[in-house]
């Protein structure tokens, strides 16, 4: 699911900045950005990370920044050389305007780098310390969306309740129509006084079986009941796959009440069941 977090931290003369953003992901896809110095460190910063963000398409920034500017960064001349002869080639040839080539060349990898290779201990706890925090925030920026989305679902599935609860009396209208329409069908081709009675209760049995919902009645508030008790449960932290399946079940029973409806009013209120539904399945996708 989606989520920011960001925090600050300080270390001698540096200040570091932290920050993670997510996009929703049914896998957990980790792309870092931070001092090259820093990617030795990669791994344990990737456990960290798995364990408290769960999953997602994460992006994790680290900024480090000297306040003294006495030299912790430093430009590798000949790369910036060759990377700008090259360039300027390039744009002369295709006629196009140069651009602000200084800016873009800095940015390319190793133009720019740390004076040093090696890692300050000290400086990387205070690192793992400001990532956490950044964590923390984060987690609880998914918590309040979350409970948003917690809120939304319970309305969709409460209308798909009540959309339920108002089958009933057209349930009972369409058998009355239905018997109706089979006498006179029968009475026009064959004659009021050809029908054979028992066998015409035979009929009428027969396509009241076909278009009985019943079950699908009952198994449909059976799974909005479910769903609501997984939304509420408290000790299962990763409902979203679960929740998934649920709405799944969820969507082939309302497609059997459509498709036995037998009823235009009937209809309108699948219509709108299946639109609570698609907007449940909106959200649920984006639930860890």
């Amino acid at each position: 699911m989606t989520g920011f977090g960001r925090s600050n931290g300080s270390y001698k003369d540096k200040t570091i900045s932290v920050e993670i953003r997510s996009l929703n992901s049914k896998f957990t896809d980790i792309r870092f950005k931070m001092p090259q110095n820093f990617k030795e460190k990669e791994p344990e910063l990737r456990r960290a990370l798995i364990d408290s963000v769960k999953r997602g398409k994460i992006d994790l920034t680290i900024d480090i920044k000297s306040l003294s500017g006495d030299g912790e960064f430093g430009l590798n001349p000949d790369l910036f050389k060759k990377y700008y002869q090259e360039l300027t080639k390039l744009t002369n040839e295709l006629g196009m305007p140069p651009g602000d080539l200084t800016q873009a060349i800095l940015r390319l990898p190793n133009v720019v780098n740390t004076s040093g290779d090696s890692v300050d201990e000290e400086e990387w706890k205070t690192v793992m310390t400001t990532v956490k925090d950044a964590v923390s925030s984060f987690n609880k920026f998914r918590l309040a969306e979350g409970e948003a989305m917690e809120v939304d679902c319970k309305l969709r599935i409460n209308n798909i309740i009540a959309g339920l609860n108002q089958l009933d009396p057209f349930e009972a209208e369409r058998v009355t129509k239905l018997r109706a329409r089979l006498n006179q069908n029968m009475e026009e081709y064959v004659g009021k006084d050809n029908i054979d009675a028992n066998r015409f209760e035979q009929e009428i049995l027969y396509y009241l079986e076909k278009i009985d919902i019943t079950e699908e009645k009952v198994r449909l508030e059976q799974h909005c009941k479910f769903f609501l008790e997984q939304l509420d449960a408290q000790k299962e932290s990763m409902k979203g796959r679960k929740l998934s399946f649920i709405s799944q079940e969820m969507g082939r029973e309302i497609n059997t009440l459509g498709s036995k409806a037998n009823s235009s009013v009937i209809q309108r209120l699948v219509v709108q069941m299946k639109d609570d539904l698609e907007k449940i399945k909106e959200l649920v996708a984006n639930i860890l």
